[in-house]
């Protein structure tokens, strides 16, 4: 039992909602094989929640599987159930799985999944228990198969039966769709059904997402915590449940999710093996106060922008102005903070011949920056841009808006970390670089920059 002063409070709903735990990804069920023992650091801290969760997501790959021998697949999945979950009262807590590669690689596995689980019986025809639903009140959630046999393997996904399942139930306050791959890359790492479902899938999966007011995409696969947004739905990725792999190492670490849902939206706390909170966020993004936006002077600015916002803090930019002419590729300048003498650790502007919205972050000397990728911004057009800065959302964090949208989508980023480590500089410039006027200088009209 856990004792009280070794407990973890849980995020709790502000009224009505859910409060519940995702984890994914322990590739386990073997006796004394090394992901037994990360599992059980993992759910050692599962189990210092207070209160429990209401229900648990598994979003694939509990068990190393990937044997052609059933009687041995069997013999894993009794294991992780009866011996490696036995602390958890499934009739209290129900726990709910998706497909996983290491699951259910063929028919063989498939079958074996479906009499172990005994999910709900209610997905597309040929799919009973693998791919399915779960109505709890104000709350649905598809899970959704993402390497079913009857369709190709691995990263093809079904379409019509997630549309028509999400509109029979767009009463629903929140809805959450689980599967095992990500659509979008995480971390940088990509490959079209393998990393993620195929790309021919990707667009139509979010538009349904999109179009049928999903909070969430919840999946795993990479071993990796990262949460994104695309469109105003969220891509959140958990594989930390117990692999005894990173992607990358040394930046990636075991983990849960704990979350709550309720009528102002969803919360999270990622927990790493040690109890310690490591990543959390509420979504949506609460909108900056009106009264406290400010409008930032062109040029070189001597006070200090470490002085106007807090390293770690979210803040707002508003970007406004007129893009350039047709015939402008080089890098244009619309915000950036530095110290003299190194350069800048931020810039933010518009590069190459489609004038894309970039964002470029040092952060040791010596090594390359990253760079992010926000929308192509039409030739000789009126702007009107936000961005958001978001150190608690990892490489996800840097996002931007139209101005007549509320929808945010993420900067599109190779990179593993995010700017929580980001410390800012004492100088900044707007409409040109660290090196003087003629430096990377905007080369559009009527820029104005505004902060909150």
């Amino acid at each position: 039992m856990t004792s009280a002063n070794n407990s973890i409070p849980a995020i709790l709903s502000r009224g009505k909602g859910h409060q519940f735990l995702l984890y994914g990804d322990a590739c386990s069920g073997v006796p004394g094989a090394p992901h037994e023992k990360t599992f059980a650091s993992v759910n050692a801290v599962v189990q210092r929640l207070r209160p429990q969760p209401e229900f648990i997501l598994f979003p694939g790959d509990e068990i190393i599987g990937l044997t052609p021998d059933p009687d041995a697949l069997r013999a894993q999945w009794r294991y992780w159930l009866d011996t490696e979950m036995a602390w958890l009262d499934r009739a209290a807590i129900p726990m709910w799985h998706t497909t996983g590669n290491h699951t259910t690689y063929d028919v063989m596995s498939e079958g074996v999944f479906r009499a172990a689980l005994d999910l709900p019986d209610n997905g597309p025809a040929g799919q009973a228990g693998l791919s399915y639903f779960v109505r709890r009140g104000d709350l649905v959630m598809v899970f959704v198969n993402t390497l079913w046999s009857g369709l190709g393997g691995e990263g093809h996904v079904e379409l019509a039966w997630l549309e028509a399942t999400l509109r029979e139930h767009g009463d629903a306050r929140h809805k959450l769709v689980l599967g095992h791959h990500p659509v979008f890359p995480v971390n940088g790492f990509t490959g079209t059904y393998q990393r993620e479902i195929g790309h021919e899938y990707a667009r139509p999966f979010w538009d349904i997402l999109v179009n049928e007011n999903v909070l969430a995409y919840l999946c795993s696969h990479i071993l990796a915590f990262d949460v994104q947004a695309h469109r105003g739905v969220l891509q959140i990725c958990t594989a930390g449940a117990g692999t005894a792999h990173r992607m990358p190492e040394g930046v990636e670490y075991l983990h849960c999710v704990q979350a709550a849902l309720d009528e102002e939206g969803m919360r999270y706390q990622v927990l790493d093996i040690d109890g310690a909170v490591r990543e959390r966020m509420e979504w949506p993004l609460p909108a900056p106060d009106a009264a406290g936006w400010r409008e930032l002077p062109l040029g070189d600015v001597d006070a200090p922008f470490s002085g106007l916002v807090t390293s770690g803090r979210r803040i707002e930019l508003r970007l406004v102005g007129q893009s350039a002419a047709t015939d402008v590729a080089s890098a244009q300048t619309i915000f950036t903070a530095f110290a003299p003498g190194s350069i800048a650790p931020f810039w933010l502007g518009l590069r190459g011949p489609k004038q894309t919205l970039t964002a470029i972050v040092g952060r040791e000397p010596g090594r390359s920056p990253s760079y992010w990728f926000g929308p192509d911004l039409p030739a000789d057009d009126g702007f009107d841009i936000h961005v958001t800065i978001y150190p608690d959302m990892g490489p996800g964090g840097l996002l931007y808006r139209d101005h007549n949208s509320r929808l945010w989508s993420s900067f599109t980023s190779a990179s593993a970390q995010g700017l929580e480590q980001l410390s800012w500089p004492r100088h900044w410039a707007i409409g040109h670089g660290q090196g003087g006027c003629e430096d990377r200088a905007f080369r559009g009209a009527a820029l104005s920059l505004l902060i909150a």
